[in-house]
């Protein structure tokens, strides 16, 4: 079973206690994109199996969306963090790179 932290209430959640919110840190295409650009976002992004950036809500606890990082073979958790920050932090980095030191962002 899927464990996270919550990073604002300090709870360890299992599944049954969160909603996915799907992949995080993505640039989002809306009104005045290119067609191009929203069928890319919508239909063509990469799956692959690994390292996954995502949005959880705490949905039976305090309510709050947060962004956590996983891999989606081995439901291993890297860290959870605000859902505020624009990018990943570094010591979820650090703990991914310790583990899969040959695991880059692009990949």
């Amino acid at each position: 079973m899927l464990t996270l932290k919550c990073p604002y209430c300090g709870v360890q959640a299992c599944e049954t206690e969160l909603s996915p919110g799907y992949e995080a840190h993505l640039k989002r295409f809306g009104p005045g994109s290119s067609d191009d650009d929203f069928e890319t976002y919508l239909f063509t992004r990469p799956n692959v199996k690994g390292v996954h950036f995502e949005r959880w809500r705490h949905a039976y606890g305090c309510g709050k969306w947060f962004l956590a990082a996983r891999c989606t073979t081995t439901l291993e958790v890297f860290g959870t963090y605000s859902a505020q920050t624009p990018a990943p932090p570094a010591e979820i980095i650090e703990a991914i790179k310790s583990k899969r030191p040959d695991w880059s962002p692009e990949t």
